[in-house]
């Protein structure tokens, strides 16, 4: 595709097309099809594997300096299983009817990587002289960000991007800014016993009654600090719990998954600390994943000229706002200098992971003209 004539929503439609479904995710094909479009644009480009065929895609143009840091944008572009439903339409055709561009990640979230994509090469001749823009484009985000945390960990791909001074990420949100998002802190909390005949209990130690005495002891649990005036309080949940291997045993192993979706401001250590001494000696807790939360205050001045962007697009006044799921932002924030940080792109967030997922037409042209708008600011600014 030529760059001069770069369409968004071609290109939504072009990222559609690649099946990208997580597992196994499969992503070095789509990272290959938009490196080559940047690279024709004049973006540096790096290419980095967690797994075979998982690949992540950097880009650069600009300066992207300490001293000049960039507008950066990321996305990701695995994308979740169709569902046992049947669908409508073809979900990797990249259908348009009715102003709706169907398919798996029109949502979520490949028409937002279109879009930010588009935007950059658009403003390619200023930026290149300019301050810069940096673009991260992720593979396994939909399965714990293992991409984003991979790529954040290698030394090279960060000095390569270098600093940050705002940051986008363009997950679905119908173009409405939302100033950030929960942490997720998953436990598994495991007890130990001594297993016995189902007839003579008394001369074992059953693993399963410890778990469950820490189950009601969680049920109660609260924490010690304050409420987030947009993000609430954080929650705490028991997905999973599993003892035994028969009827007839006394089950000398139990565990359970918890779910702990933190706000701003809660430290995931002193949850630790809290937890365990909650629970006791008998309890042993190991995490599974640990990713902090993302918070921007909307007085911010970055975030307030976001604000007056999408306002000029949207015609309303944006209300300040949080989501409780997370995104790459909490593996890459920190990576990139830790800058001020918005979740926006065009995308519906309803139909994420939905049967016959759709996105509307004009919210990624929108999102193009409003990424451009942001890019062309901060070289100016």
């Amino acid at each position: 595709m030529l760059t001069s004539r770069l369409n968004p929503v071609e290109l939504t439609q072009e990222l559609v097309r690649f099946n990208t479904i997580n597992p196994p995710g499969n992503e070095d094909q789509i990272c290959e099809y938009l490196q080559g479009i940047l690279e024709t644009a004049g973006f540096e480009c790096k290419k980095i594997e967690f797994a075979p065929r998982r690949t992540s895609l950097v880009a650069r143009i600009g300066a992207c300096s300490s001293s000049s840091p960039s507008i950066c944008f990321t996305g990701h572009v695995d994308v979740v299983p169709l569902g046992a439903r049947a669908w409508q339409f073809e979900p990797f055709a990249g259908l348009i009817e009715d102003g709706k561009l169907y398919g798996r990640g029109s949502s979520d979230m490949k028409s937002g990587v279109a879009a930010f994509v588009v935007a950059a090469v658009q403003t390619a001749q200023m930026t290149k002289s300019g301050a810069g823009v940096t673009m991260i484009i992720t593979a396994g985000e939909e399965t714990g960000c293992e991409g984003a945390f991979h790529l954040a960990a290698s030394k090279e791909i960060v000095d390569f991007l270098g600093p940050a001074g705002c940051f986008v990420v363009a997950e679905p949100t119908a173009n409405e800014p939302l100033l950030g998002h929960k942490g997720a802190y998953w436990l598994k909390a495991k007890t130990e016993g001594i297993t016995a005949h189902g007839s003579m209990p008394e001369r074992g130690d059953n693993a399963f009654y410890k778990l469950a005495k820490a189950a009601l002891t969680l049920e109660k649990f609260t924490f010690d600090t304050p409420v987030h005036p947009l993000m609430g309080q954080g929650t705490l949940n028991i997905g999973t719990a599993k003892s035994g291997i028969n009827i007839n045993s006394v089950p000398d192993a139990a565990e359970m998954t918890l779910d702990i979706r933190t706000v701003a401001g809660q430290s995931h250590s002193h949850i630790y600390g809290c937890l365990c001494k909650a629970l006791g000696s008998a309890v042993q807790l190991d995490t599974i994943i640990d990713i902090e939360g993302v918070f921007t205050p909307a007085n911010d001045p970055w975030m307030e000229k976001v604000f007056e962007c999408c306002t000029a697009i949207n015609g309303v006044r944006p209300t300040e706002k949080t989501v409780s799921y997370f995104t790459d932002a909490s593996a890459l924030k920190s990576a990139i200098g830790n800058p001020p940080t918005v979740i926006l792109g065009p995308g519906q967030p309803e139909m994420a992971h939905q049967t016959d997922e759709f996105c509307y037409v004009n919210k990624i042209e929108d999102a193009t003209k409003l990424f451009s708008n942001l890019i062309l600011d901060w070289q100016q600014s």
